[in-house]
């Protein structure tokens, strides 16, 4: 699988700033595009540009979801061209305002017609914007319901260790980043046993809830490796009962084969007794003395989503 065959989408002011950083993070020559209706956000040469609506002015789609699905779909030639031959999109952001909460699912849906892969990193408002909250309901939904993979990011928790680290959350959220970038090495680059799209759409073709898991750590301390990655700032979501996985393992040349299996243990094990997990093992040259994990996990009880109230 090459770059060209994957797609980093950052739509509304929040998931362009993302998409972008993500984009410049994987190194890999793969296509990047940017939707919005506020003009500031569509500052890049890198990327391929999608203004929605010809009238733009600092209000963006006025916080106005209806608005936001409108002008996506009435730009759906222009992502039709730019989605074709793409096996995966990798969307991203932020809902609670007009464009991602209505435009988002509106370009998740054009981009499953087309057959690719769809999956989705959605923030969801803080807690205290109880108005935002309010209108990012419906557009989680329907974003969920076109996705193969709907990651929800929760503000709350980002914000908070992006301040430990002295980070502004909006521009440096290197958990995105990490995310973006685990994904596509696990999908493009050569291991000892190797993940392809054809893995990937056998686990997310399992029905329930689903979502995507990052950590780095120790080879030798899997539950370590288990916490970095459940501490990230996602909302609440229990791994009881999961009926798959795709396990991507990179360490560097000293991994072997006794640590692969702790972690992949460590891993699943809280999974259903049947559970379809996939392996893959990498080795690579600039991770000496750490391993870095991507799971993607589905078959998830819905119920144990965090409701956004």
């Amino acid at each position: 699988m090459d770059g060209a065959q994957i797609l980093i989408a950052g739509i509304g002011g929040l998931g362009c700033a993302w998409a972008e950083r993500a984009h410049s993070s994987t190194g890999h020559g793969i296509d990047l595009v940017l939707i919005d209706a506020d003009d500031s956000s569509l500052q890049s040469k890198e990327a391929h540009i999608i203004r929605l609506g010809k009238d733009l002015d600092s209000s963006g789609c006025a916080a106005l979801p209806p608005l936001g699905e409108q002008r996506m779909r009435q730009a759906s030639s222009v992502s039709r061209t730019l989605l074709d031959g793409v096996e995966m999109v990798i969307l991203l952001t932020g809902l609670g305002g007009g464009t991602g909460t209505g435009a988002a699912p509106e370009f998740a849906r054009q981009a499953k017609l087309t057959g690719a892969v769809v999956i989705s990193i959605a923030a969801i408002p803080f807690e205290a914007q109880e108005t935002r909250t309010k209108v990012s309901r419906e557009g989680l939904t329907r974003l969920e319901s076109n996705s193969d993979v709907c990651v929800r990011l929760d503000l709350d928790r980002l914000a908070w260790q992006a301040r430990e680290r002295g980070t502004d959350w909006r521009i440096g959220a290197s958990w995105v980043e990490e995310f973006v970038d685990g994904l596509v090495r696990t999908l493009m680059r050569l291991g000892l046993i190797n993940l392809d799209m054809m893995d990937l759409k056998t686990i997310v073709g399992h029905s329930g809830g689903s979502t995507l898991l990052v950590g780095q750590g120790d080879p030798d301390n899997a539950e370590e490796l288990l916490n970095d990655a459940m501490n990230a700032p996602l909302a609440n979501l229990s791994f009881d009962g999961a009926k798959a996985c795709l396990l991507q393992i990179e360490g560097g040349p000293g991994m072997t084969v006794g640590q692969v299996g702790k972690i992949a243990d460590a891993f699943t094990a809280r999974f259903d007794d049947d559970a379809q997990v996939i392996l893959g093992a990498r080795v690579s040259d600039d991770l000496g003395g750490r391993i870095r994990v991507v799971a993607v996990v589905s078959g998830l009880d819905e119920s144990s989503n965090l409701s956004l109230v």
